[in-house]
């Protein structure tokens, strides 16, 4: 990486591939027609219409607030504190439920984007969802009292949550998916 080149651009140079423009031609027609089902208030709260933004970047706090309080607590439990456990067994579940309207808010979105952004869009919420499936093993795991699987489980979501974010963030900031967004949407 050149010193004039960021992390952003190899980012999206690395994203530049084919099979992912092949994988978003069949995905998005397939929302587009689920969305064609919705009525249109349901798409507008979808989109964020009554709140004046996208309502997908709201959401996101939620899981990754509760993923990374988990890992947290997850490091405290390694040093055999139970409460702590308990604690992250908790945040980790509220995170991974919370992220159940995440994940619809923002497939909302992205149903609607091209080029770039669908192909930066399309790995965001792939690598997301991965970490919301690795999640819920985790809680199966911990629930079997397999608490070492658990943990190691959540601790790679985290860390492709975490590559998601920075992934959001180019959506937004690079490629200024959501900036006015609602004011493209129906209103009414």
């Amino acid at each position: 990486m050149s010193k004039s080149e960021t992390a952003a651009d190899a980012l999206e140079a690395t994203l530049d591939q084919d099979w992912i423009e092949t994988a978003a031609d069949t995905i998005q027609p397939l929302l587009r027609q689920v969305e064609g089902r919705l009525p249109d208030r349901v798409l507008d709260l979808l989109h964020g219409v009554p709140i004046g933004h996208p309502l997908h970047p709201a959401l996101v706090h939620l899981p990754l607030g509760g993923w990374m309080t988990a890992g947290m607590l997850d490091l405290m439990g390694v040093f055999g504190n139970a409460e702590a456990d308990r604690a992250a067994d908790t945040v980790l579940l509220l995170g991974t439920v919370g992220a159940t309207a995440t994940i619809v808010t923002g497939w909302t979105d992205w149903s609607n984007t091209r080029g770039a952004a669908r192909r930066d869009g399309l790995v965001h919420g792939l690598t997301n969802e991965t970490a919301f499936l690795l999640n819920i093993g985790s809680l199966l795991a911990r629930r079997k009292h397999h608490r070492k699987l658990g943990r190691l489980l959540s601790g790679t979501a985290l860390l492709l949550s975490i590559a998601g974010a920075f992934m959001g963030g180019q959506l937004v900031y690079r490629h200024g998916l959501g900036v006015g967004h609602t004011m493209d949407v129906r209103q009414g």
